[in-house]
């Protein structure tokens, strides 16, 4: 077994010594096929390891190794890491959004907000699924923060009135990254404005704030994700016609004998997920939860209302500060709250690696010329037929997505390359807001239907679902409305082109 190992370890080191001797050189604006190189090794890489974080450092080596840079950390990773931009990016991720879930966690905020809400509300299958619609609403943070909060706070509601886990996994997971997509008031715009604030993109994004404003104006083009949301608040009314589809089948088992999973699945314990860390001297309240996110919202909405940008950063920071101080100020220690920030910071820190990681991989792609490459190769055919792009970025970026397991990864991929060929086909505004939308939305596809994605997984751990039951039940329902979107992006370009 370790001479296998060695083996395997000699022919990756020969394969970077070969393109350390072939690899061009005298470049100008890009090199090559071989700008393609990172981005395509992460791809594949990620493919073949499920490692979302192996991958990425694949990447970023292979760049070095291209670009003649072995010294990977001087070149890429100090000036993305210690840029401003991923500064903030860090405060808002680890520091600020993983305190508030950690204070969540241990003042039972979360928990209490859903279940007051739910004893007032919930009296059927289709008020327990409209119910947990709207939770998926209330925590839009995104991906496995949404997952996790939505459907251990609603499982046992849901369980009590009936509702299948597929049907319960479908509407949890439908309702986490589209939804973290369209309302902004998450680390989902601070993330995409440190992929896109590069070099090609200089003339109509200069800075980070154009960039946040960018993802804003992005939003209603956003079509999968918009779809994705409908069709699933239609589910949850018992409205959307199901058609022959799996889900069709879930249903009907569900409402005629009360089986909320299939004869012979395997669904996945959540026990982990839903025990309670409230201190025994602490009632938890509603108010533990809704001053915080009250904060939140109030520094995202009023200027985002008035015409300005967001203050993300500033909501999430005042977050953190009203949610302690209420905390301790209603009972709980002080040593146990600083405590249960750290666990909430130490919950993300995965995260925020892949995080930094990818904004690395950005700026790999930038110092290869990667988008030049695209642009000078492909700019010639899409010039005849330029509005088939959107629709095309859509289904790129929902097979690569689905391969890899992750929406993060796959923007930190397109993004730098996407949108300057969509500039460079053409300037109007329209259409490169349908380019962004498509890979928001593509990318959201793949993460929210992967087998492999930890969205998926949370989804039918924390629903108790069994994964391919979920799988299989939500595929062909996201599949339909990732069609809806294709056409949608294709007759706009049409007319706006």
């Amino acid at each position: 077994m370790n001479t296998k190992r060695a083996i395997q370890v000699a022919i990756i080191f020969g394969i970077g010594l070969l393109i350390w001797l072939v690899r061009p050189q005298n470049v100008v604006d890009h090199y090559g096929l071989w700008s393609l190189f990172p981005a395509a090794l992460t791809i594949v890489t990620c493919f073949i390891t499920r490692n979302v974080l192996l991958a990425l450092l694949m990447g970023i080596f292979a760049g070095g190794l291209v670009s003649g840079q072995l010294n990977v950390i001087k070149a890429f990773l100090i000036p993305s890491l210690g840029s401003e931009n991923y500064a903030q990016m860090l405060l808002v991720y680890l520091w600020a959004l993983g305190s508030l879930l950690g204070l969540w966690n241990r003042n039972g905020g979360a928990k209490v907000f859903a279940e007051t809400l739910a004893r007032r509300f919930v009296n059927s299958r289709t008020s327990a699924k409209v119910f947990t619609w709207c939770m998926g609403l209330v925590f839009h943070q995104g991906g496995t923060i949404s997952t996790v909060l939505t459907g251990t706070t609603v499982k046992p509601i849901a369980d009590e009135h009936g509702v299948a886990h597929e049907e319960l996994a479908y509407v949890v997971d439908s309702t986490a990254s589209p939804v973290a997509t369209i309302i902004p008031f998450n680390v989902w715009p601070v993330y995409i404005a440190g992929l896109i604030t590069i070099e090609p993109l200089s003339t109509i994004i200069a800075n980070e704030e154009a960039a946040i404003k960018m993802f804003l104006y992005a939003i209603p083009f956003n079509f999968y994700a918009w779809i994705a949301v409908g069709m699933t608040f239609l589910f949850s009314l018992n409205k959307l016609p199901l058609l022959s589809t799996p889900m069709a089948k879930v249903v009907e088992r569900v409402t005629t004998n009360g089986e909320l999973d299939a004869p012979g699945s395997q669904p996945m314990a959540a026990s982990e997920l839903t025990e309670s860390n409230i201190p025994s001297n602490y009632r938890a309240s509603m108010i533990d939860f809704f001053l915080p996110i009250s904060v939140l919202l109030g520094f995202c909405v009023i200027p985002w209302a008035s015409g300005a940008s967001p203050m993300v950063f500033e909501g999430f920071g005042a977050a953190v500060v009203v949610a302690f101080l209420c905390s301790v100020v209603r009972g709980l220690e002080v040593k146990d709250a600083f405590d249960a920030m750290i666990q909430g910071i130490k919950g993300v820190t995965i995260g925020a690696l892949v995080l930094g990681l990818a904004v690395t991989l950005a700026t790999v792609s930038s110092k290869l010329g990667t988008a030049q490459f695209v642009i000078d190769s492909t700019s010639g055919f899409l010039s005849n037929w330029p509005y088939i792009l959107p629709s095309l970025l859509l289904v790129i970026c929902m097979l690569v997505a689905f391969s890899i397991g992750s929406s993060w990864g796959t923007y930190a991929v397109m993004f730098p390359i996407a949108l300057p060929l969509a500039l460079v086909l053409s300037p109007d505004m329209t259409f490169l807001l349908l380019c962004f939308g498509a890979i928001m939305g593509g990318s959201v596809f793949g993460d929210q239907c992967s087998p492999i994605s930890d969205t998926t997984i949370l989804s039918s751990l924390a629903c108790g679902a069994d994964l391919m039951d979920h799988v299989n039940t939500q595929l062909p329902l996201a599949m339909i409305a990732a069609s809806i979107s294709a056409l949608l992006y294709l007759l706009i370009s049409l007319a706006v082109l």
